[in-house]
């Protein structure tokens, strides 16, 4: 077989690996705070609201501006935000099988067709910025490295300002972009490139100036800094590693409810630990397998290669690391995972041959995702294939007003479908509505998914997103954000939230204090419970 046909067919393996799933992706649950902001965001966006300033907003505004711009040309709608996911997980699976392409096309098409597994699985399509940042910043370290290995000068610029662009959707991948760029320095000094990387970096980060000029310097280092980093941390940390004899993650808890049932030799909660584990010892092979390749050829694409890969590996480990739950698993393994076989090939003896090098890594790959963790492997790929069919279907799906959104329960479905007339006769367009859960006094969660079935109302409240430590903390201004509603929805869906951090612990009664004063229960169904202001 040529190389040219066996990267053809690595590229078809990842292609249709991905589009397997496909189907059944796009009419899966979808996460009832992360993909409820990530529709709701755009559109405010698009209606002049600014993030950190005028809602919180963890992370770049990279994401956002895309999202809006898909919006503006596609509408608002559900299947357009699961779309730019979709490009944004390909994207991650088509890249790691780039970074690969050295080793063959075996080699390459398993890591491509491992990244697209990862990158499917955890929480489906939804657009979150953490994979388009990763798949804006496998994409440009790529082309940096193959502009120095052929020298090409406009691959630099244009791997420069994807980098950029990664920086944009997520300012904490600058620790994988600073390790990248220490590791390569002396490569791309020495091949001139350097200052066009350089100039494509500032191009594509250049808009993050943009961003902080229009929210303020304040608002744009507390949004996306002092919130995530010293403010969330202890209300969303979780056990390293997790805990064998139990899930630690709330949310890990509720998706072990409904699952496929799929045979395994270990229990969930030592899937995942081993899971989290094998991470950490990838990341480490990835390196050592990095010092090995440079010492016995530090001149050959490979290795040069590899120890980019492996400055990369350990760049995103913290993502692991800070809260080991499955999607912030898969979202390291798509990458750190997927090249574990390269690494086992440059480890293992140079006399072996390169098929058997070859099969070894792919044989332990293979044990890790079919015995030691299929809960988090194959059993979700197979749920979302068998979705894909028409068959397993567990998601239902609530509409009103020409907007939709995929829920697991029932109950939840028939209770918003029964609220939501009442809600658009009882206001008008410009009023404001007011999304928390029903006990205000701990904001773990909360359902932002319903803010986009009501676009002609105005999200009252700056936390769109709540979080543990941050929405109900003395003096968030939650209180006077409820006080400036017109209707409010309270859901009881996460009341039983419960995580080994602080998420656990009572904050500020003062919006649940306006909510009694000012606000008159209209209806409760199945815990999903309508307010307005009383008259």
């Amino acid at each position: 077989m040529t190389s040219a046909i066996a990267r053809r067919l690595s590229f078809a393996a990842v292609v249709v690996s991905f589009a397997i799933p496909l189907v059944g992706a796009v009419v899966d649950v979808g996460g009832a705070m992360e993909e409820g902001f990530m529709l709701v965001f755009p559109e405010r966006v698009l209606r002049g609201d600014i993030p950190n300033r005028d809602f919180l907003h963890l992370y770049g505004p990279g994401s956002l501006w895309v999202l809006a711009l898909a919006f503006a040309i596609f509408g608002t709608r559900l299947v357009v935000e699961r779309a730019v996911g979709a490009v944004q997980s390909l994207g991650v699976a088509l890249a790691t099988r780039g970074w690969a392409a050295p080793w063959g096309g075996v080699l390459a098409g398993v890591a491509g067709v491992t990244s697209a597994v990862f990158a499917i699985t955890p929480i489906g399509l939804v657009a979150l910025a953490w994979m388009g940042g990763l798949a804006l910043l496998l994409w440009g370290t790529l082309q940096i490295t193959i502009a120095v290995e052929r020298d090409r000068a406009r691959r630099a610029i244009g791997g420069g300002v994807l980098v950029g662009f990664a920086l944009l959707y997520r300012p904490d991948l600058a620790g994988a972009v600073l390790l990248a760029s220490l590791v390569g320095f002396r490569a791309l000094r020495r091949s001139g490139l350097l200052p066009r990387v350089l100039i494509g970096a500032a191009v594509g980060s250049a808009p993050m100036l943009v961003h902080v000029a229009m929210a303020g310097v304040g608002n744009a280092f507390e949004g996306m800094f002092v919130d995530p980093v010293l403010r969330l941390r202890p209300g969303r940390h979780l056990p390293v590693p997790p805990s064998s004899d139990t899930l630690d993650g709330y949310l890990q808890r509720i998706a072990e409810l409904d699952v496929l049932s799929w045979p395994a030799p270990f229990t969930i909660p030592i899937q995942l630990r081993t899971w989290f584990l094998a991470i950490l010892v990838a990341t480490v092979l990835v390196v050592v397998a990095a010092a090995v390749a440079m010492r016995r050829d530090g001149s050959s694409i490979r290795s040069r290669r590899l120890v980019v890969m492996a400055a990369l590996a350990v760049g995103i480990l913290p993502q692991a690391v800070q809260r080991p739950d499955s999607t912030h698993l898969a979202w390291v393994s798509c990458f750190t995972l997927a090249v574990l076989p390269i690494a086992l090939f440059e480890l293992l003896p140079a006399r072996l041959p390169s098929i058997a090098r070859s099969a070894v890594g792919v044989v332990v790959l293979a044990g890790l995702a079919a015995v030691a963790f299929p809960a988090f492997t194959l059993r979700p790929y197979a749920e979302l294939a068998l979705q894909s069919l028409g068959r397993e279907r567990t998601s239902i799906e609530v509409e009103h007003g020409g907007r939709n959104f995929y829920v697991g329960r029932q109950d939840v479905a028939d209770a918003v479908e029964a609220i939501a007339p009442l809600v658009e006769s009882d206001t008008e367009p410009g009023d404001r509505l007011f999304v928390g859960p029903a006990d205000l006094t701990r904001t773990p969660y909360v359902d932002a998914w319903l803010y986009h079935l009501f676009p002609d109302l105005v999200p009252a409240t700056y936390y769109i997103e709540m979080d543990p430590g941050v929405a109900d903390t003395k003096g968030s201004g939650l209180a006077d954000d409820l006080a400036s509603a017109d209707v409010v929805l309270l859901t009881n869906t996460w009341d039983n939230w419960v995580e080994p951090n602080s998420s656990n612990d009572k904050g500020d009664g003062a919006a649940a204090r306006v909510l009694r004063d000012r606000f008159c229960l209209v209806v409760e169904q199945d815990g999903v419970s309508y307010y307005r202001r009383c008259r």
